[in-house]
């Protein structure tokens, strides 16, 4: 296996601000137009705009890892045209303030409390707050089954039992498990005080963050448990959601429509695009099973089991500009020599290039490419590399590390715990030696 040397302090590391649909961001493949909703469509709403994208963009669309539509290869004279033809549809459309609640809220048999009247006060409440970052997000979690606690949020707000009743807990920046603890709050006080603490980062300018105010702050004792999105989900005895997701969140409008168009031939109601790349059709429970049935024959990812829904990986090369590999091809090869690696304790991230966008967080294993070949990484993609992997070494390096975790993972223990366990010395040492 050859190694490649890698000057990463000569990469750019910036990522850019959000697009919207007002305001598309040029990528690769032209530009990409953000669409982003707080209600479920009807899927027939949802087949519209997969053709609206094949009239104004090049077809293929993206599900954001927060639930957002994308719609690419735009340029700039029909970006205006999708806008205008969008905004004629009358969609729930979101804009400004990214605040987001779980996708199951309101009809999860699990959760604490419904989340969206707080956050409708707080989108309401921060419609002139003028200045804070292009990429600032709030979250308001019930406490359901499907959680937000694995997003990146500024403010997080989580319902709990507290004191006998229901109260509001309050957190600063990143995920819920390393998030500052600022109170326990009533739903009122909640509004509020997330709308100050919105006007605080505002003065401060738009490089401020969530985290700027979590310094000294005590963190949650306990990791929240996440449950897959894919798959069923019932939700009453004449209710349940569907869980599907395109592999690696990119999709062929014609492919996406042909799945909307089933549902409609079921009678599913509606589809939200939802967390993890995935789209939550609801519908009677036998429709979404035959739903999923569909989906599973075309090549979506309906299961969590699925190796691919373990992936976290980033368009890539050609649709973006910046990235260096084929991200998609990369990750369809890590899932078929490495699916019993990724058993879902972690996000296997598969990034373009060093800015990392597909998942910001660390992880205990990243795939990053440079233009020195594949670096392999125990963080995020910016961080130093463990070793850089000549590109027709891949599937090699892929085989020898789950070989690695197979033989040295303990009775009961995930793969993420072992990766951490044996360490970063460790495993480069054994990525460039195939020796235990």
């Amino acid at each position: 296996m050859t190694a490649l040397s890698l000057d990463r302090t000569a990469l750019d590391m910036r990522r850019g601000a959000c697009p919207a649909l007002s305001a598309p961001m040029q990528t690769g493949d032209g530009l990409l137009a953000r669409i982003a909703l707080t209600e479920a469509l009807h899927p027939s709403q949802l087949a519209t705009l997969c053709r609206l994208a094949r009239r104004h963009g090049n077809g293929i669309l993206d599900i954001s890892a927060r639930g957002n539509l994308q719609v690419r290869g735009l340029t700039a004279l029909s970006a205006p045209q999708l806008d205008a033809e969008v905004r004629a549809l009358q969609l729930p459309l979101r804009d400004g303030l990214a605040v987001e609640v779980p996708p199951l809220s309101g009809i999860d048999p699990d959760e604490i409390a419904d989340p969206r009247a707080l956050a409708a006060a707080i989108r309401d409440g921060a419609a002139d707050i003028k200045g804070l970052a292009p990429k600032m997000s709030v979250v308001v979690d019930g406490g359901g089954r499907l959680r937000l606690s694995d997003l990146l949020a500024d403010i997080r707000l989580v319902a709990k039992r507290h004191g006998g009743g229901i109260g509001w807990t309050l957190l600063l920046g990143g995920t819920e498990a390393a998030g500052g603890i600022h109170g326990v709050l009533g739903e009122e006080e909640a509004a509020s005080a997330t709308i100050a603490l919105l006007r605080e980062l505002a003065s401060r300018g738009q490089k401020a963050r969530g985290r700027d105010l979590a310094s000294g702050l005590p963190r949650h004792a306990v990791a929240t448990q996440s449950i897959s999105p894919f798959g069923l989900h019932p939700l009453a005895p004449d209710l349940a959601a569907a869980g599907i997701g395109p592999a690696f969140g990119q999709i062929d409008a014609e492919q996406l429509t042909a799945l909307c168009e089933e549902a409609v031939a079921l009678g599913m109601p509606a589809v939200k695009p939802a967390l993890d790349h995935s789209l939550i059709f609801f519908g009677p429970p036998d429709a979404c099973e035959r739903l999923i049935a569909f989906a599973n024959l075309n090549g979506f990812v309906t299961s969590g089991n699925d190796p691919r829904s373990a992936i976290a990986a980033c368009p890539g090369r050609p649709a973006c500009a910046s990235g260096e590999v084929e991200t998609h091809a990369l990750g369809a090869l890590a899932a078929r020599e490495c699916g019993d690696l990724l058993d879902g304790s972690f996000k296997l991230h598969v990034s373009g290039c060093a800015k990392g966008c597909a998942h910001p967080q660390p992880s205990p294993l990243t795939l990053c490419g440079t233009p020195a070949g594949l670096a392999w990484i125990a963080g995020r993609a910016a961080d130093p590399a463990l070793a850089v992997i000549d590109p027709k070494d891949i599937a090699t390096a892929l085989g020898r590390v789950s070989a690695l975790v197979r033989t040295e993972r303990r009775d009961g223990e995930q793969s993420a715990a072992c990766l951490s366990r044996l360490g970063p010395d460790r495993i480069s040492a054994h990525l460039m030696s195939g020796q235990p």
